[in-house]
């Protein structure tokens, strides 16, 4: 489980993330969505220990990130697809950080199946499309086979059967009881993938809830979103997302 408490972040005098306090439980897809500049970044970095809160603690299993002797056998993070050397092969890469770890070397090849890459293994990275930059950062989220996942825009640069395959992807790793935290800007898409939602605008909760209950009386989820967030846009002093 990931749990937020009071969890705050300010640069200079704005509050990117303000007293936000949150559970995402096992079991099922959570959507964390937010206007530009709302802070959902900002909240993944914390939670990762990239970035210290002002106020407030995230814990995943009750322990700070920090505090994770084997971080990657723990939790799994897509927050940057290029987070890599580009004359490195992704073969390499995945061995390198599986090594990191105390995660065998089987693991790697395991990976790499799921994820699509076995062919394009032994090229260097920095030859790889946008799309398949996206599949070997969803390698690394799983490399340790982890019981939490959070994911930052990972359909980003996926053609439509790519989307469609994270989307299956994440459901069947909610299935087998893990936690999935998704941040996603594509409303349409977290509707057919999430069961829970996290709405968060100008650093503060707006809704924690189901999909179907948020969608309620509303023609879509779309709709139901720009109604909530509608007041919360501040498109001023965006530093942080």
């Amino acid at each position: 489980m990931i749990e937020l408490r009071e969890l705050t972040k300010r640069y200079g005098g704005r509050a990117a993330v303000d007293g936000l306090s949150v559970r995402v439980q096992p079991g099922a897809v959570t959507g964390f969505l937010g206007p530009n500049g709302s802070g959902k970044s900002t909240t993944m970095r914390m939670i990762l220990g990239l970035d210290a809160p002002d106020h407030g603690e995230a814990l995943i299993d009750g322990v700070r990130y920090s505090d994770l002797h084997w971080p990657l056998r723990t939790v799994g993070m897509l927050l940057d697809a290029g987070a890599f050397h580009p004359g490195r092969s992704a073969r390499a890469h995945l061995t390198a950080l599986a090594a990191s770890n105390d995660i065998p070397g089987s693991r790697v090849e395991q990976v790499l199946r799921v994820v699509g890459l076995s062919e394009a293994a032994t090229r260097r990275a920095g030859t790889y499309s946008l799309g398949m930059r996206q599949r070997l950062g969803v390698a690394v989220a799983l490399l340790g086979d982890p019981g939490v996942l959070l994911l930052d825009e990972p359909v980003n640069g996926l053609d439509p059967e790519g989307i469609r395959w994270i989307r299956d992807l994440l459901r069947g790793l909610a299935a087998e009881g893990r936690t999935v935290f998704v941040s996603s800007h594509l409303i349409a898409e977290m509707a057919l993938t999430a069961d829970r939602l996290v709405v968060i605008g100008r650093g503060r909760l707006l809704a924690e809830t189901t999909v179907a209950e948020l969608a309620a009386g509303d023609d879509s989820l779309e709709d139901a979103f720009f109604r909530l967030t509608s007041r919360e846009t501040d498109y001023r002093g965006m530093g942080a997302s």
